[in-house]
């Protein structure tokens, strides 16, 4: 695989971002169905998208940080309702999820209304908005440790036992692979040596062509003139974006296929 198709790849994973969020805002649940005509789904419709709609997307097939509810196993399990009302109430908060207080109606309306999505899902197939974990799951698990272990250097930097522990079982799919090629929203590393010689070690905060800045463990910012001292940056993204010109088709799916083992 080349640059540009790997660029192309990663590019993907952020399209994908900004196609949740479009249809966030532009789609409006289809009414063709009968089942999404009764009153109990219209105001369940509508509660939906008060309160859920700018995660899981207006039709409820997935959004920006939400995943999709017509696919979901909790809702394919939930019968009476009693899945769906507990993770209402409860929320999820370790998946940023958080509760909501509403009355035992207002949940049936709700719970009526997943349900009639994932119905008008299944009978018009095709429409999916995202690639299905099964997809991403083609790889060799053994091939792709010993390309972590070997020729594409991840454990200079990363332990399946540390840092990697559990991955997989915080991140799935998409949001899993992006990670592998492009972690976003890592902290760089600032190193500043002072004139007198003193090192301070921290996060970077804030850089121009005159000032440079970090936060220190304690949480406290500091800033210095350019000119006036020396650093130097660590950012492990960088690293990351090195590998994009060397990956071949089956270190990525190889690679991912390992990755999905550390849960």
């Amino acid at each position: 695989m080349g640059k540009v198709q790997l660029l192309a790849l990663a590019a993907t994973f952020l399209a994908a971002v900004s196609y949740g969020r479009s249809q966030a805002i532009q789609t409006t649940p289809s009414s063709s169905s009968p089942g999404l005509q009764s009153q109990q789904v219209k105001k369940g419709a509508s509660l939906f998208q008060q309160n859920c709609a700018f995660c899981h997307g207006r039709d409820a097939a997935g959004g920006e940080t939400g995943p999709d509810l017509t696919r979901s196993r909790l809702v394919a399990q939930d019968f009476s309702g009693d899945k769906i009302s507990a993770v209402v109430r409860n929320g999820r908060p370790e998946k940023g999820m958080p509760p909501f207080t509403l009355s035992d109606t207002d949940i049936s309306d709700l719970v009526a209304f997943i349900h009639a999505r994932r119905m008008e899902a299944t009978l018009h197939p095709g429409g999916r908005r995202g690639v299905a974990v099964a997809d991403l799951q083609t790889g060799n698990a053994a091939a792709g440790k010993q390309y972590f272990q070997g020729a594409g250097g991840c454990s200079k930097c990363h332990s399946p036992t540390g840092d990697l522990a559990g991955i997989a079982s915080r991140y799935k799919g998409l949001r899993l692979e992006e990670r592998m090629l492009y972690p976003r929203g890592v902290k760089k590393r600032i190193t500043v040596t002072l004139p007198s010689g003193k090192k301070l070690t921290g996060t970077l905060a804030y850089l121009d062509e005159f000032t440079v800045g970090m936060r220190d463990s304690d949480g406290m910012y500091r800033s210095w003139p350019t000119r006036a001292v020396r650093y130097s940056i660590d950012s492990p993204v960088d690293a990351h974006v090195a590998l994009f010109p060397k990956y071949t088709d089956d270190d990525i799916h190889n690679l991912m296929a390992y990755i999905q083992t550390l849960k």
